[in-house]
Parts: structure tokens; sequence; C-alpha cells
């Protein structure tokens, strides 16, 4: 017998998270659970402010029409339906339908800021490549340019990836590269959109060096009928984060032709709770277990929600704490 539950959520963040200029006080979403005999599959659907296209009411109307639907018998389909409402459902079915591996990849490229003797930890407990992340942009570019050179140098076998959000100009983005030898630039993986004109960004890429990623430029382009990945071949990576992407189906589309290109694909967090967190890194262990993904996003949060990432003292919140707002009559 088949039966469904839909849960809203919201739970507190660090003080520091800013989205889009605008603080990020609380993360809201859905949890939903598919269950059969017994059974039972979880998905998060967690639209994300200032990025998602679609807003929390839109997201529940489709949610509770699809879950009584499914009830009813139907098999879901996600083509038609908002991204993160096709990425929570369609992870709920891979739960249910035992597709989704346990194992995760839970070794996370670390967020860094200001000081290279903090990320050392963290590094020296990765196995294999010493990977870690910095947000750039935020700043003044030749402040971050010499920010990255010193990490670089600090750490001589660390491997970073930068992301930059569309911060800069053509010009800005040029001083951001003068701060950082030439020396040093092969081991920065990619900085994922470094200006704010895709044609901008590929030129700072054939004039400095610099290998680039797209993220946002993705996510714009995927929603159209003509989509073609093969139009992006030029750039070292591409960015999937599900949430803003689609279904699980759709995600693995993308990694299977982003590999038959040549072109690296890291699946990374839209600030999900660590419920999701952890699905992302069984998704990224399953698909491609030779990438470090970009989920070191948990540290945003003051609780985890019903699954603990591990190695993480946050306290926990359960599904039972959040409110039930939609379940179908047995």
């Amino acid at each position: 017998m088949r039966s469904a539950k839909l849960y809203r959520y919201e739970l507190p963040m660090d003080s520091g998270v800013i989205l889009r200029e605008q603080r990020l006080k609380h993360r809201e979403g859905f949890v939903v659970e598919l269950l059969i005999d017994g059974e039972v599959g979880r998905g998060e659907v967690a639209p994300l402010p200032g990025f998602s296209i679609e807003t929390m009411d839109e997201v529940y109307l489709q949610l509770t029409e699809q879950l009584a639907k499914w009830q009813q018998g139907e098999e879901l389909q996600f083509d038609a339906l908002y991204p993160s409402v096709a990425f929570g459902l369609s992870m709920a079915q891979c739960e249910l339908d035992k597709g989704l591996p346990l194992e995760g990849s839970f070794q996370a490229a670390p967020l860094c800021s200001g000081d290279p003797d903090e990320l050392l930890p963290k590094l020296n407990a990765m196995t294999g490549e010493k990977v870690a992340k910095i947000k750039v942009g935020l700043y003044e570019p030749i402040r971050d340019g010499m920010l990255v050179s010193l990490f670089l140098e600090s750490i001589p076998d660390l491997t970073l990836r930068l992301d930059a959000n569309r911060a800069w100009s053509a010009e800005k983005a040029q001083q951001f590269a003068k701060k950082i030898p030439p020396s040093l630039r092969g081991r920065i993986a990619f900085i994922e959109e470094p200006c704010q004109q895709p044609g901008d960004s590929f030129s700072f890429a054939m004039d400095t060096g610099i290998a680039i990623a797209w993220d946002e430029t993705l996510q714009h382009a995927i929603r159209k009928d003509d989509f073609k990945l093969e139009d992006f071949t030029g750039v070292k990576a591409i960015i999937i984060k599900p949430t803003l992407i689609g279904s699980v189906e759709r995600c693995i589309e993308l990694i299977e032709k982003a590999k038959a290109l040549g072109i690296k694909a890291v699946i990374s967090s839209s600030i999900e709770s660590s419920l999701g967190l952890t699905q992302l890194a069984r998704l990224a262990h399953w698909q491609l277990p030779e990438e470090v993904p970009g989920l070191d996003t948990v540290g945003l949060f003051a609780q985890q929600l019903e699954v603990a990432w591990p190695n993480c003292e946050l306290p926990m919140v359960t599904l039972a704490d959040q409110a039930l707002i939609w379940q179908s009559n047995d």
C-alpha cells in the first residue's frame, strides 16, 4: 500500500551566511516521504533564495498535486516540474527503489577563507587530491588574488576551486589574475563564473590560462529546449547543483554527457540540510567516485536534520520536530 507525507522544515543558519547580498537567517524547505509496504524513500525539496526560479508556495502546490497522484498509483513524471521538486521527488523514488547506494563521498572540498594554517588539518585528513574551495568576488579582486596566491604558495600540494558567482567585470577579473603568478595558475582547478557576462569569462580563460567552470550559465541554459552540452566545450568543468538542475535522471544524463565530452563534472550543494546533503554525497560517490564533491556546507547551519553528516557535531532535530503539512489518506 502506498502512502506519502510532506514535512516543512525551518532550520537556523550561522549568522554569517549571505546569499546575493541578503543575509540568510533560516533555511526553509520540504521533505517528502514515500512509503510502500514498510519501505521508505525521502527527498528534500528546498528552492534556494535568489537562485531558484520557483517559490516555496509554488513548490508546495506542485508537490501536493504530485504526491496525491503518486498515492493513487500514478508514476512520477519529472520533466515538467520545477527543478527542486523534480530533484526531491526523484531522489525519494530512487531511495525507495534502493537505487541510491548507501556509500557516500563525504570527503567534501572544504571551504576556506583567511588562514592557510586553519585549512591544513582538513587537508591532512583527506585521501588523494588535496582540494579546497575559496569564494571570491566578495571583496576587492586584488585582495582576492593575493589571498589565492597566499594559499597556493603556503601549501604546495593544494589545488583550489574558486567561485566568483559572476561578481566581476572583465577589468576586475584581470586585476584578480594579475596577483596570481603564472606558475601557480595551473593549480587552480577552475573558477566558477568569474565575470558577469559569459563571453567575458571565456576571454578571461583564454587570456590568463585559468580554467573556468559553468554554474549559473548551465542552470539558465538547461531550461531551454535546444540545450546541448556540446555548446559548452571550452570550459574545464560544469557544476551540477541538483536542486537547481532537476531530477536525478537528468543529473546523471549531464554527468555521462560531460564525461563523453571530456568536461569535468562536480556535484555541489545548494545549501541543503544534512538530510539532503548526505543524499548528494551518496549520489556523488555513485556517479563520480573519483571526484571530490562541493558539499562542505553543513557548517553553515546551526542544526542538522534527521540524518547526520559524518563527524559533524551540530545538534540534531528530527522530522518529527517539523511541521507535517500534508499526508495521503491510506
